[in-house]
């Protein structure tokens, strides 16, 4: 990979209890260096980064969401765990804007060591409510195998129909020709919920976006269009309903 690929997925979301469903949808996300947006930015007519075009990559969207450039925070943010990665590429998946418009429920920053190995991968989630948290997969400063199996307490209030008590189990490959991202999520031991995205790259060229936004036009309304209407449809099913805690751990940075 140079400066980045486009992947055409299925995300699928399966809730097994209290309230029983599931859904898929289409979307297509981008998989781009952090360190050369400018590249992206000056090569594609279709796709800018930090200003408005049929698609666009902003700064403003993920790490520190104040427009500040994505490696200093996200090095920040490995320091933190101990991992020091020497100057390794930082890879980050993620919708971008259509329209100017984007909601990433997760984009994942996977940070390579300069030999090449995978140090860590940081999730980013967020939720409609603006707030975002970051959950940092890690194993020191010692290298990481593909696929990646970890698992993280929650500590991030996404969902109003989901409690906090609950525990995430990730299992993320390699993003190559394939995509494959995978998060259970259980509550005392039980599985709850599967999410899944998979799919297979294409070249990030202006042609392969545009059949990307005309197969699937205004992708990113469709994504938070689903998001409330599934909420709605669980509610209807008589789902309970959990307000956001006073002490659930959002971040803005």
């Amino acid at each position: 990979m140079e400066d980045g690929r486009l992947y055409r997925t299925r995300v699928m979301h399966r809730r097994l209890f209290p309230v029983d469903y599931r859904f898929v949808y289409r979307v297509f996300s981008l998989v781009v260096d952090v360190d050369r947006l400018n590249a992206l930015d000056r090569r594609l007519r279709l796709l800018s980064v930090n200003r408005f075009n049929l698609l666009s990559l902003d700064d403003r969207d993920h790490g520190a969401r104040d427009g500040t450039p994505l490696r200093p925070w996200a090095e920040t943010q490995l320091a933190q765990a101990g991992v020091d990665l020497e100057g390794g590429r930082i890879f980050l998946l993620a919708f971008p804007r259509v329209l100017g418009y984007v909601f990433n429920p997760l984009s994942l920053f996977y940070c390579l060591h300069r030999d090449g190995s995978l140090r860590a991968i940081i999730c980013e989630v967020s939720n409609t409510l603006g707030d975002c948290h970051h959950y940092v997969l890690h194993n020191g400063d010692q290298p990481l195998d593909w696929p990646v199996r970890a698992s993280q307490d929650k500590h991030f209030y996404v969902s109003p129909f989901i409690e906090m008590d609950a525990r995430y189990q990730f299992r993320l490959s390699e993003p190559g020709q394939g995509l494959s991202v995978l998060i259970h999520e259980y509550q005392q031991s039980k599985l709850m919920l599967a999410a899944s995205q998979t799919g297979h790259a294409r070249p990030l060229s202006d042609r392969e976006l545009l059949k990307a936004v005309a197969t699937m036009p205004l992708m990113t309304f469709k994504v938070i269009f689903g998001i409330h209407w599934q909420a709605l449809k669980i509610w209807w099913k008589g789902g309970k309903y959990y307000s956001k805690p006073s002490s659930s751990s959002e971040e803005m940075n």
